[in-house]
């Protein structure tokens, strides 16, 4: 049976775009008290203004390890709680195959969707550990489980890193009723693919999952109940180009 979100309070990174931002809608739509993060306030605002139920707008680079913990900070003084932890902020960079990589996109990519993911679940352990519950979905990559080279060698080292240590908080916290799931989705139509070196059409993007299916599968991951985790889940398109060689 699916639980009910009214009144949880969930903190979703990378809110600002893509899969956060589909996200945060469809959660502020089941009732969840939603709490907005991501680099561009504009957008946070002015999605923010969109959603039906109650929720608040934190300007977040996760690369801060200080301004993480500042944010959660300020989620618990508002709240006194923090429920589910939903992980969306991450980047690519153009120049991505190992000879072309320069050490500053290398630090950069690493920092954000690594590094990043770790501040923000090292920031909330402990408040979901005393609460002896609590959810943390992050999303992770088909290039996650299969190292990719359309994704590139800084992208899929940490997206794998990322899995791993989303299992480890399943291996070391599953007693304290705290649960871990790894999204891997496939090519889907974000502005990351914008990063690309070889531009994607939009018929391409068309037959790609959307932001909105991920957002739809992350309410799904959030109404599970307690004693089901979803450790990795991997979604990818029908029409898969890594399949049919596009």
């Amino acid at each position: 049976m699916l639980t009910n979100l009214k009144g949880r309070i969930i903190w979703v990174t990378g809110a600002s775009s893509g899969i956060g931002a589909a996200a945060a809608k469809r959660l502020s739509q089941a009732g969840a008290i939603v709490v907005l993060s991501g680099r561009r306030s504009e957008r946070l605002q002015a999605l923010s203004e969109t959603l039906p139920g109650e929720n608040r707008v934190e300007p977040l680079d996760i690369s801060d390890q200080s301004a993480v913990r500042s944010v959660l900070e300020r989620i618990l003084d508002a709240f006194g709680r923090l429920d589910i932890l939903v992980h969306s902020a991450g980047l690519n960079v153009r120049a991505r195959e190992l000879k072309l990589l320069s050490t500053s996109d290398w630090n950069t990519v690493i920092d954000v969707n690594l590094n990043g993911a770790f501040y923000c679940c090292h920031a909330v352990l402990p408040i979901m550990q005393a609460q002896q519950e609590g959810l943390i979905i992050n999303i992770s990559s088909w290039a996650g489980r299969f190292v990719s080279r359309v994704s590139g060698a800084a992208y899929s080292t940490a997206k794998h890193g990322l899995n791993a240590m989303t299992e480890s908080i399943n291996q070391q916290y599953c007693a304290d009723g705290i649960r871990a799931s790894a999204i891997c989705p496939g090519e889907v139509a974000t502005e990351i693919l914008d990063a690309r070196p070889q531009p994607v059409s939009a018929e391409d993007r068309a037959k790609m999952v959307q932001p909105e299916d991920l957002g739809d599968l992350i309410l799904y991951v959030c109404q599970t109940p307690r004693h089901v985790c979803l450790n990795e889940i991997t979604i990818s398109p029908t029409w898969n180009r890594g399949y049919i060689g596009r």
